[in-house]
């Protein structure tokens, strides 16, 4: 297939699926040229029938661009390479925030729906690298848990790694701040051309909201404030999660944590994460229902999971915030030694709190997770983290996703346990040495043949990621845990 046949299957599908103005159509064709080094292109070349799909003839003029050694055929090359192509069918900042702001007066979802979709088209959310990832649910004692096994994100090569530490010169300072929006990309700092970003006043402070590129469930969106500043979780961050349910009423808002082992993997910038999904910690049990003791309009429950959660309702926000700024003030400042829970060691702070907003109905609702990062001798990773005997599975970070019920698991574990399978039925394998143990001690469940071996090594690692979570709870599912846990919020019943 010729060059000029490509350009023209790409701006005529652009085109065709509303991202190209029939009247932009030779200002599209002139900038590929542009991006490809060439001068000419054969107008009377027809489109082809069918035309092939958007990404398709993206993926050939990328293959062409190597070809001609227009860039290097590397990951970092062709990522950027695409993300140029990409924007030439994507709107200006300014005419997409007032694209999204006109539709969002007929219906926020219409704007989020339509955002999303260019995210979508233009490649900025990788859709077919998402599609890679494996996805199952197991049955717990609190319910189905989702795990997936992220395949979605490139592995980074020594050289990427190498070529990153070098990258240095703050700007962007990182990876969510708003500079990215349009970056060309450099080693280290991934190629961004086609990125946008809606600007959501919140409180009086503009806030960058944008889709992840490579999400883990459903409209996975990221906020951020515009300067650069750390996380740091608390009253305000209620009024801020509050304030997003109230602009985009049909998605979830939720902060990490703001502390290291119990935060996310950024902590560097304030950002929360929301989306339209469902999650499992959302159908689980309720322990106890009482009525807030400093104020009858907040209905709280205590949540059968893994990790100990608050949840508050209201039918208004200030409510919510009242109780929950109640409910953070007492965890920073509590301590039960004979639980392993210390606030403070000296002058550093160990409680903190994964928030998770939503509505329900007309009703607010916040969850309201307790979390503690003390390390010790015997636990240097942490003791409300995955404990040695489950990181063969799961050894990051817990963070707001995962608290859900969502496991993020690492890519390692589809050659891993395609090895450990191999193991149990008896095959030739290269089984990762820290998979032994685990390995064995399935190998002696019962009879394991190719037809149930895959069902079993799935709903193993199920059990194992209900263990990190378990490991993650600060009141463990004992007597014991749950009295200290009951007592903990005696304080707040009526």
């Amino acid at each position: 297939m010729s060059i000029d046949q490509i350009i023209q299957d790409f701006v005529t599908k652009g085109s065709a699926i509303h991202r190209i103005h029939v009247l932009d159509y030779y200002y599209a064709v002139n900038r590929l040229l542009q991006l490809l080094h060439l001068d000419h292109f054969n107008t009377d070349v027809t489109p082809s029938i069918p035309l092939p799909k958007l990404l398709d003839s993206m993926d050939r003029l990328v293959d062409y661009a190597t070809e001609q050694k227009i860039i290097a055929d590397t990951q970092r090359g062709r990522d950027e390479f695409e993300a140029q192509i990409m924007d030439i069918l994507t709107p200006l900042p300014s005419t997409l925030n007032k694209d999204f702001w006109d539709c969002y007066q007929e219906a926020p979802m219409r704007a989020t729906d339509e955002f999303y979709q260019l995210c979508r088209d233009n490649d900025y959310i990788k859709t077919r690298q998402i599609a890679k990832n494996e996805q199952f649910n197991v049955s717990s004692p609190y319910g189905d848990l989702i795990i997936t096994i992220n395949l979605s994100k490139p592995e980074k090569s020594k050289q990427d790694i190498l070529e990153a530490q070098k990258s240095t010169d703050g700007y962007p300072k990182c990876q969510l701040c708003a500079e990215n929006e349009g970056y060309k990309g450099r080693p280290g700092i991934a190629g961004r051309t086609n990125h946008r970003v809606i600007r959501v006043p919140i409180l009086g402070e503009n806030w960058g909201f944008q889709y992840s590129p490579y999400a883990y469930y459903n409209e996975h969106c990221i906020v951020f404030t515009k300067k650069h500043i750390s996380m740091n979780v608390g009253h305000h961050t209620i009024q801020n999660l509050m304030e997003l349910t109230t602009v985009f009423p049909h998605y979830f808002m939720g902060s990490n944590a703001g502390l290291p082992i119990v935060g996310g993997s950024m902590l560097g910038h304030e950002h929360y994460q929301g989306g339209r999904h469902h999650f499992p910690m959302e159908n689980a049990k309720v322990l106890d229902t009482w009525t807030w003791k400093t104020n009858s309009n907040v209905t709280a429950e205590r949540l059968y999971w893994p990790l100990s959660v608050v949840r508050l309702r209201a039918h208004d926000k200030e409510d919510i915030l009242q109780a929950g700024s109640e409910l953070m003030e007492a965890w920073d400042n509590y301590s039960n030694e004979a639980l392993q829970i210390k606030s403070h060691t000296n002058d550093e702070k160990h409680n903190a709190v994964t928030l998770i907003a939503r509505r329900n109905g007309s009703d607010y609702e916040l969850d309201v997770v307790l979390r503690n990062n003390r390390t010790t001798e015997e636990f240097p990773d942490g003791i409300f983290h995955p404990h040695p005997d489950v990181q063969h599975i799961k050894k990051e970070n817990i963070g707001l996703i995962e608290v859900l019920g969502l496991a993020i698991l690492p890519p390692r574990l589809k050659t891993e346990l395609a090895e450990v399978e191999s193991f149990i039925l008896g095959a030739n394998n290269n089984i990762a040495p820290y998979h032994q143990e685990w390995a064995e001690e399935l190998k002696q469940q019962g009879t394991i043949t190719k037809e149930n071996a895959a069902t079993i090594l799935k709903e193993a690692v199920g059990h194992k990621f209900q263990r990190v979570l378990e490991d993650a709870g600060v009141f463990k599912q004992t007597k014991e845990g749950q009295m200290a846990f009951a007592a903990f919020i005696a304080d707040f019943q009526a």
